[in-house]
């Protein structure tokens, strides 16, 4: 086996993460993940932080796991390449993290210094940035989310000591880890230009940071506490600096010098792990290998807390509510554009377990020796057989969900936007418990076919969705997509190594396309995307008349309930002034 070359990809989630070696080919060979801390504020539930100290821990635990597990030798580690959450990072410029829990400790040296993409205390920074007019703003669906960095660092700015925000360096999540890594913290065009204003072809606006009160940032035109001044700014897989650090090496378990890939954020990573893919379709293999053309037909929808769908195009696409586009972010010369809903896995979750039957659903699980999603499947099915439905969609008509609890990040970009269901019953058995999942699971289908629509009509020309994450697991959700996006779903070939496959091409490209520049460097790196992505299965749509009619009305009545509560909170907002 020490012959072969192997290169491992990390990947940074929300609650944990994971190392995976892999072959040139592709196939994984060890994986180990390993739990992560996040601090919640019992008294403000927007508070989500986290530690780099501890992930970077938790990333040593599981690199030297996998060298363990498969007896590979570090000597046939070629390159690594790291994915993470679009996290604001913060540490001084030594390193050492810096605290963004408010308080008396803001600003000091000490463990929690991330503030995690789903933290949303900066609300009012961002509605400041977003009263700007900034050519910054066409770069994000013409307007910033409190889910981005610059919003969060301008509330450190108003929270913390002067003294102690000068020495701070900001991050986005990956791109502290390559920093980590190596020593040299350059950074990546997928960081700084998704979720740091930096604007594609034209770098950072002067006038942006100084109009919202951030102008010590721009340092004489040198970016310190930002980076990628004068345009020195990676895209996805080149080497930075000169690989593993001797510190780092040691910490990780494998040699100094190894190369080191420019990082993606999570949900790029997911795009970079499944695109690629040829898929099989009743049972047959397609032979025909994707070209790097086709990757502007697929969209990649990442699913795991929150879900992200991304695309790309050869020419910059302008969506309202839409992120992007952003150019280089994953390839040289060619844009992205980021969809996303705030809270798909999560709330799934939370309309499960705050049921009142969820004890009885957890309960019957335990004692079929099942899982919970399938006891509430079995329960559909026999609803529909009783009331004698066509479908769970003809079951559940007369019930309606709109989903965004967390707010909504694509396409309206608003993040006071609510949930809500109509046609509750006095029922709170798990016939309701079971009904109100289906109902969960059609209105992330009915959004995602809202982004899909909003992207299509500026200019896109999605034909296909291509999965990763949890959701992708479950196939009748999966069946659901096909049938309200009115498009084949290509599920990977494994929903949990998808993401952190993405990372380990970031360490191959690092490797070998260094010396390549531009179109030959995007090239190579779709070759080595194809070569190293193992083949999906292809869902096709399937909804009879009937029920292509039902979800078409949903569709109308999901766009609806928009204007509605848009008019009521309108409604409210006069009544109490």
């Amino acid at each position: 086996m020490g012959s072969e070359n192997y290169y491992i990809g990390i990947d940074v989630g929300t609650g944990s993460a994971r190392a995976s070696l892999v072959k040139n080919n592709g196939d994984v060979v060890a994986s180990s993940t390993q739990d992560t801390i996040t601090w919640r504020d019992q008294q403000d539930h927007r508070i989500f932080e986290q530690s780099t100290s501890d992930i970077w821990s938790k990333i040593c635990v599981a690199v030297k796991e996998v060298l363990s597990q498969s007896r590979v030798p570090a000597s046939a580690v070629k390159g690594l390449g790291f994915d993470a959450t679009c996290s604001l990072a913060v540490s001084d410029f030594d390193g050492n993290p810096v605290v963004v829990t408010k308080g008396n400790d803001l600003g000091n040296i000490g463990d929690r210094n991330i503030i995690l993409w789903a933290d949303h205390r900066a609300e009012k920074e961002a509605e400041l940035i977003n009263s700007t007019g900034s050519i910054v703003l066409n770069y994000v669906g013409g307007t910033m989310s409190l889910e981005m960095e610059v919003p969060k660092i301008l509330w450190l700015k108003k929270n913390m000591k002067a003294e102690h925000f000068s020495r701070c360096q900001f991050f986005d999540l990956p791109d502290f880890f390559t920093y980590k890594a190596t020593g040299d913290n350059t950074r990546s065009f997928c960081s700084t230009t998704c979720k740091c204003s930096f604007v594609p072809d034209k770098g950072w606006q002067e006038d942006f940071f100084t109009k919202i009160g951030l102008g010590e940032l721009v340092d004489g035109g040198n970016y310190t506490q930002m980076g990628a001044a004068k345009g020195k700014v990676l895209t996805a897989g080149s080497p930075v600096g000169k690989g593993l650090s001797k510190k780092a090496a040691e910490e990780l378990g494998l040699l100094e010098g190894t190369a080191v890939g420019s990082g993606l954020i999570d949900a790029y990573a997911g795009w970079m792990g499944t695109v690629a893919a040829r898929y099989n379709e009743n049972g047959k293999l397609s032979n025909v290998l994707p070209s790097l053309d086709e990757s502007r037909h697929r969209l990649a929808a990442v699913a795991g807390t929150s879900t992200c769908h991304i695309v790309q195009s050869r020419q910059g696409v302008f969506v309202n509510g839409v992120w992007g586009p952003y150019r280089d972010a994953a390839f040289p010369g060619w844009w992205m554009n980021e969809g996303g809903q705030s809270s798909t896995g999560q709330l799934i979750d939370f309309i499960i377990t705050t049921h009142v039957a969820y004890p009885e659903l957890q309960a019957r699980a335990e004692k079929e020796n099942s899982n919970i999603h399938q006891v509430l499947l079995e329960v559909l099915e026999k609803l529909r057989e009783e009331n004698h439905a066509e479908s769970l969609t003809e079951l559940t008509k007369d019930i309606h969900f709109y989903p965004d609890f967390h707010g909504n990040r694509s396409p309206i970009a608003d993040s006071r936007m609510r949930g809500s269901i109509v046609g509750l019953e006095l029922d709170s058995g798990l016939s309701d418990l079971a009904r109100k999942y289906y109902l969960t699971l059609e209105a992330i289908a009915l959004q995602t076919r809202h982004i899909v629509d909003e992207m299509n009509a500026k200019g896109h020309a999605i034909t296909s969705i291509y999965m990763s994450g949890g959701q992708a697991k479950n196939i009748p959700m999966m069946q659901l997509f096909a049938d309200t996006c009115g498009m084949p779903v290509v599920l990977p070939f494994s929903h949990s190594a998808a993401v952190v496959l993405g990372a380990a091409m970031l360490g191959r490209i690092a490797a070998e396309a260094q010396t390549l520049k531009g179109p030959e460097q995007g090239d190579e790196m779709w070759k080595i995307m194809v070569e190293m992505t193992p083949p999906g299965t292809l869902i096709a749509p399937a909804a009879s008349v009937k029920v292509k009619k039902l979800l078409e009305a949903k569709y109308k009545i999901f766009r609806e309930s928009i204007d509605i509560q848009k008019r009521w909170r309108e409604q409210m907002e006069e009544a109490a002034k």
